[in-house]
């Protein structure tokens, strides 16, 4: 089978590539170029640099593949930056993750294997995709790893996403890919993972998004009964559920609760004023392709390393979804993604309203 293989740079990309080589299909390795190269820019972000792309070749040359770089500096911008300046900017906590793999990498990819006469997309994901006997859907499913399962960045993928998806490392715990990568002596066996937001490797979210719009306005910071606390530089410094850097002295510990960036108003208040007992979301993907009967019993994550939560799945019309949750959650950022599982399976997700 001829199988197209997103390579990162990355040890589980590198490693996918390597197994699927080894089980002798015939593997394609593409590299994605998200930004301008010849700027002299090598750390514009924590993956997908420029020494990223020069372990991948590195890799595909030791492995026997070939390897090819892709240029998605203009889909990347329009998919996933703009995105994340415009939720910032409008008083959301966005995820990009989400954006890159289900609409930049998978959309992308897919058309770009059918013109290497390839009908498969890998990936380094910790997760898994397997058909269902009796209905003959693919099902999304958690990667065996419990530390490092990535499939509540996929919610978005489709039938057919899925049906031309492979994730070769899913089913295996991240020390036996390190594992496969030093028998095999691959230099990336040792690489560090990336964990912060690739295009902000400082972690300075605000700064970045000041860079890349018009000047944001200042306004009021609130308590919880409408008393000005403080004032602030711009809704895009904050996050519901954030703490640190607030500026305010409080005899009590105080947290973001709201946000309201068309007042310009930031709501802080008690921990207990975070929790909330359900949320909507919008733009909501069902992997099945249709949503589950009202009332249905899931389990709901709300955060990548947040703890998923018993719930009640009530699906709304204009693809929108009410959860339920048995017990309040805390910090409900709109902005952010709840996925939807049933047990190890994903039933979809959607966007924190």
């Amino acid at each position: 089978m001829r199988i197209v293989v997103a390579m990162s740079g990355g040890v589980d990309s590198s490693v996918a590539a390597a197994l699927l080589a080894q089980a002798g299909h015939e593997v394609i390795g593409l590299s994605m170029q998200l930004y301008d190269q010849q700027q002299g820019e090598v750390r514009f972000g924590s993956c997908c640099t420029i020494d990223d792309l020069h372990d991948a070749r590195r890799v595909a040359a030791r492995i026997g593949i070939p390897h090819y770089i892709v240029n998605f500096e203009r889909q990347f911008s329009d998919t996933v930056i703009s995105n994340f300046v415009r939720e910032y900017a409008a008083g959301r906590t966005p995820i990009p993750c989400v954006h890159c793999n289900g609409d930049l990498k998978f959309a992308t990819l897919a058309a770009r294997a059918a013109t290497f006469g390839a009908n498969v997309v890998a990936t380094g994901h910790y997760a898994r995709v397997e058909r269902d006997g009796a209905s003959g859907r693919v099902l999304l499913k958690r990667g065996v790893d419990p530390g490092k399962d990535q499939s509540y960045f996929l919610f978005t993928l489709t039938q057919e996403q899925l049906s031309h998806a492979m994730f070769p490392v899913g089913a295996l715990e991240k020390s036996a890919v390190r594992a496969h990568a030093r028998e095999l002596g691959l230099t990336v066996a040792e690489k560090h993972d990336s964990y912060e937001i690739c295009f902000v490797p400082d972690g300075d979210h605000a700064a970045f998004v000041e860079r890349q719009t018009q000047p944001l306005s200042a306004g009021a910071i609130r308590d919880v009964n409408g008393r000005v606390v403080g004032r602030h530089d711009g809704v895009h410094h904050f996050t519901v559920g954030q703490r640190k850097g607030l500026g305010l002295s409080s005899p009590i510990p105080l947290y973001v609760v709201g946000i309201d960036a068309g007042s310009g108003s930031v709501t802080v208040g008690p921990r207990h004023a975070l929790e909330r007992t359900d949320l909507t979301a919008s733009g909501v993907n069902w992997i099945a392709g249709e949503p589950p009967a009202p009332g249905a019993r899931v389990t709901a994550q709300i955060r990548y390393r947040h703890r998923e939560a018993p719930a009640t799945l009530t699906p709304l019309a204009d693809s929108r979804a009410r959860v339920t949750f048995d017990a309040p959650q805390t910090a409900v950022a709109p902005g952010q993604a709840v996925v939807f599982y049933d047990g190890e399976s994903v039933v979809g997700g959607g966007w924190i309203e």
